[in-house]
Order: C-alpha cells, then structure tokens, then sequence
C-alpha cells in the first residue's frame, strides 16, 4: 500500500533532505513534549529535557536498542568507578573530567573491538555518533555527583535511561511516523499541549506518593 505523503514532506524530499532526518526533526518537539509533561506532571526529573532527548535520538541511531543501552550503562559505571579513583588526586573539574572522557572512549573501543570479536556486527558497527553523545553524558553525571552525590545522580540518570527508552519506542511506532509523513502539520499541537503543561499548578503525580501519609490526614 502506497504511503500518501504530504506535498510538504515531497517538497522536502525533492530540495534533497533525507526522508529519516525529515521524520526525526518531525519527532522532536513530540519527544520534548513528553518529556516536559514527565518531568512538570509526573515528577520525574532525569538529566533535564535536553540530556534525555538526546539519548533517545542516539539509541535511535544505535543498531537496535540493547546495544544503545549498553553503552549507556558503561558509561555510566565507569563515570561513577573513575570518580572514586581520582579522588585521592583531588584534581580541578575540568581535568578530571578529561581523564573521564579518556577512560570512557577507551572502555568503549573496547567494548565495539569485543563486540566484533564475538561476531556482534551491530555492536561493532555503531556509529559515532551516538558514541559521541553517550559520552557526553559523562559530564552531567559527574556534576550531579559533586552537588549532589552518589545516589541522587543514579536515580537521575535512572530516570533518564527510562524516559530515553519510552521516547525510542515513540519515535520508532510505525502508526507515529506515518501520521507525520502524512500530516507534518500535527506537530503544531505540541505548542497548546506545552502551554497547558507550562500552567500546571497542581502537585505533581510523585508528589502524590511521596506526601501521600500527609495528605491522607488532611
């Protein structure tokens, strides 16, 4: 069956823009949106929207979503472990976090050289760039550390790992796509949508349970 695309989207396609890149720039403001009504009704924080946006459009970019997560993951604990192996150093931020980044590419040329050897061609074959933004989230780890500690950076990037898999999952529905193939104009009621969201007053869905003993009293 023939996908009726919009002459919009034809438009597009003629001056030469790829058809992905037209429907990931389409899936955006989706993505954003349903982060901003996570983090501003649900309660749930994560690295800010620009740090899970991005993730999403790298495990997009990944050969498959485990291989994304993995990454993730990797980046994650060797951020934690290398923060606990240079303390003694007590190095300035900045040449710490170098040494981070060092650490992180290494570890993960290793993990593509192992994934090769086993024969994991998806693995082996990631591009570099979700590489290069999986390792970007070094930083942000790092800072949330030192402000904040351990746990609270965890849960934080918990939640982001969770908030970047539900946006892989709507960026690749198939009924989503074509929606915006078809109708480009739907992403236009994302601006209402955040307005609404931006005038949100009430206590957030969290917040239900985390005050939930206090407001059984009221």
């Amino acid at each position: 069956m023939e996908l009726n695309i919009s002459p919009i989207i034809h438009f597009f396609t003629n001056e030469g823009v790829p058809i992905e890149t037209i429907v990931l720039l389409l899936m955006l403001p989706i993505i954003a949106t349903f982060i901003a009504f996570l983090r501003q009704v649900v309660g749930i924080k994560a690295f800010g929207i620009y740090t899970p946006l991005i993730i999403t459009f790298a495990f997009l970019a990944t050969n498959g979503l485990r291989y994304g997560v993995a990454i993730f993951l990797a980046v994650i604990f060797i951020g934690m472990l290398m923060r606990f192996v240079m303390k003694p150093f007590r190095l300035l931020y900045l040449p710490r976090v170098a040494i981070m980044l060092t650490i992180v590419s290494l570890t993960i040329l290793v993990m593509l050289v192992l994934g090769g050897n086993q024969r994991r061609t998806g693995l082996a074959s990631v591009s570099i760039f979700p590489i290069l933004i999986m390792i970007t989230l070094v930083e942000k780890f790092v800072a949330v550390q030192i402000e904040k500690g351990n746990k609270t950076a965890l849960i934080l990037a918990f939640e982001t790992l969770i908030i970047s898999i539900c946006g892989f999952y709507i960026a690749s529905w198939p009924f989503l796509i074509k929606a915006l193939i078809t109708h480009p104009w739907l992403i236009l009621f994302t601006i209402p949508l955040n307005i609404i969201i931006g005038k949100w007053t009430g206590l957030r869905v969290s917040e239900y349970f985390r005050f939930r003993n206090i407001i059984k009293q009221l």
